[in-house]
């Protein structure tokens, strides 16, 4: 997946061949926030502009924009699996949040 960022907030960015563009949708957040453009600088300007937009019309309706992902979840495994990332954590000589982190960095690039 091609994402980029902008002040904490992250869009997926995908090529539509038949209208010849590049779009992109913000992710990480239930409000629903889009852009286009035809060339990748474009398409950079108005996910800026997106960003800045949403922003503004938040503060002058005087409510809260959806917040970016905080970095922080929570995911139920079976407890055995548990003990096995836990005993990798601790054989790696690292917290059982480091090992997870760089696990899932990993995985990340590897796709």
């Amino acid at each position: 997946m091609n994402t980029i960022s902008y002040k904490g907030y992250a869009a997926k960015i995908e090529f539509d061949p038949e209208d010849n563009i590049l779009f992109g949708n913000i992710i990480g957040i239930r409000d629903t926030v889009g852009f286009h453009g035809e060339s990748v600088s474009e398409l950079k300007d108005a996910f800026h502009e997106a960003v800045d937009f949403y922003l503004e019309s938040c503060e002058k309706a005087g409510r809260e924009p959806n917040k970016p992902f905080s970095g922080k979840f929570m995911v139920r495994v079976d407890p055995s699996l548990h003990g096995k990332v836990a005993a990798a954590a601790v054989s790696a000589g690292k917290s059982l949040n480091k090992w997870v982190a760089e696990t899932l960095e990993q995985a990340v690039h590897a796709s």
